[in-house]
């Protein structure tokens, strides 16, 4: 069976190197081992598979150790855990326990040791857990049992098979990717811990020309939505190659501030910084059934936010009073305002009298405006975007 040798070798090179007197984090004695092994078990499978270690911060725990990707997408990540540490998360306590709370939102991941294996999508343990005859780090090749071999081998044909399934319907949408953005919300506001950071010197400057009460907890969350929704409307206006500049450009014409501000956040150091939510937003949004969605739900963009508020952040929502409002009641509002007018303050022509101005301090998606789009309203607004920035919490 090619994967038990695949996989002994692998345990040799995990005895080797924990028998070495490199002083070293015991975590990282792993990564080399892990990286091969994905490198056999691609070319078994007949994929390419490569990997990337990611940088960590210390005492952060801000990315998973080893991200994986198969024909150059990203597929998921693996969290290296010590010899000694079971990859339980029930068990976790302290740091490890405040990771997990945060690696959960991510939709294909493996917890690992070494010796004892788990997948998880998001936040829910698929398949059961596989566990070596021995100690890899401790008796290398011979842990190995071809039982092991085959639970593996149905571990990761699961993983390295994965693919971002998007509901094609509102409140599908936005479970999918609310925990993401939560995710890049965390690293974001990680990172500004850093004084140094890329994202910090970003920030400083955001305050310096544009908003400058905007707190740390306030740019995070403005920030990983922001992005949210950006890369949403380019994936929703055609574009399947979500990468900042191919974004921004579809961007451009219809919303050319959201399409600079994009370019902004979009600093490559900076995004450096929040590269495991960002790579897996662009994954997911890229699989948006963006033909069925507007089939099914030709107003989707319109009150989307909504659901999306509702599964990131009930308490911002509830702040923000963002709450649908259905059209006929928009309507029957409109019409109501529209009778006063011209009945009571003499306004024979409503909505549309050079006289009367519109004001809405907090518009968000504009149901009013639409309603009277046909009086010619003059119409002044706040839109989305600075409400957003703007909103006090």
């Amino acid at each position: 069976m090619p994967t038990l040798e695949v996989l002994r070798a692998f345990a040799q090179s995990v005895a080797d190197n924990y028998r070495t007197d490199v002083d070293a984090q015991p975590e990282d004695q792993l990564k080399r081992p892990i990286q091969n092994l994905l490198e056999g078990l691609g070319d078994e499978f007949e994929k390419r598979v490569t990997s990337r270690t990611e940088v960590r911060v210390a005492d952060i725990h801000g990315r998973p150790d080893v991200g994986v990707l198969v024909h150059d997408l990203l597929c998921g990540y693996i969290e290296l855990k010590a010899p000694d540490i079971p990859v339980n998360p029930a068990h976790f306590r302290g740091a490890n326990k405040r990771q997990w709370d945060k690696f959960k939102a991510l939709p294909n991941l493996i917890y690992t040791n070494g010796s004892e294996w788990r997948l998880f999508r998001s936040g829910e343990q698929i398949g059961r857990v596989v566990r070596f005859g021995g100690d890899a780090s401790l008796v290398g090749a011979d842990a190995i049992r071809l039982q092991d071999a085959e639970a593996l081998e149905r571990v990761f044909v699961d993983f390295l098979n994965w693919e971002p399934i998007v509901p094609a319907t509102p409140n599908g949408l936005a479970s999918a990717i609310a925990p993401i953005c939560r995710l890049i919300r965390d690293d974001v506001l990680l990172a500004l811990s850093d004084e140094d950071s890329n994202l910090s010197i970003l920030a400083g400057e955001w305050r310096d020309y544009l908003f400058p009460d905007t707190d740390n907890a306030r740019f995070s969350d403005a920030y990983a939505q922001t992005l949210t929704y950006a890369l949403l409307l380019a994936r929703l206006s055609g574009e399947e190659n979500l990468r900042a500049d191919n974004a921004a450009e579809a961007l451009r014409s219809g919303h050319g501030l959201l399409a600079r501000v994009l370019e902004i956040f979009s600093d490559p150091q900076a995004r450096e910084e929040i590269r495991t939510g960002a790579d897996l937003l662009e994954r997911i949004i890229a699989a948006i059934p963006v033909e069925q969605l507007r089939d099914r739900h030709p107003d989707l963009w319109l009150y989307f936010y909504e659901d999306f508020l509702a599964e990131y952040d009930p308490k911002l929502r509830k702040d923000a009073g963002a709450y649908y409002t259905p059209p006929q009641v928009v309507q029957a509002q409109v019409r109501l305002i529209d009778r006063l007018l011209v009945n009571k303050l003499h306004r024979p022509l409503g909505f549309a009298e050079s006289s009367v101005l519109t004001l809405d301090p907090a518009v968000g998606t504009g149901g009013c405006r639409l309603a009277e789009i046909g009086s010619g309203s003059r119409f002044q607004s706040e839109n989305w975007w600075g409400h957003l920035w703007g909103r006090k919490r």
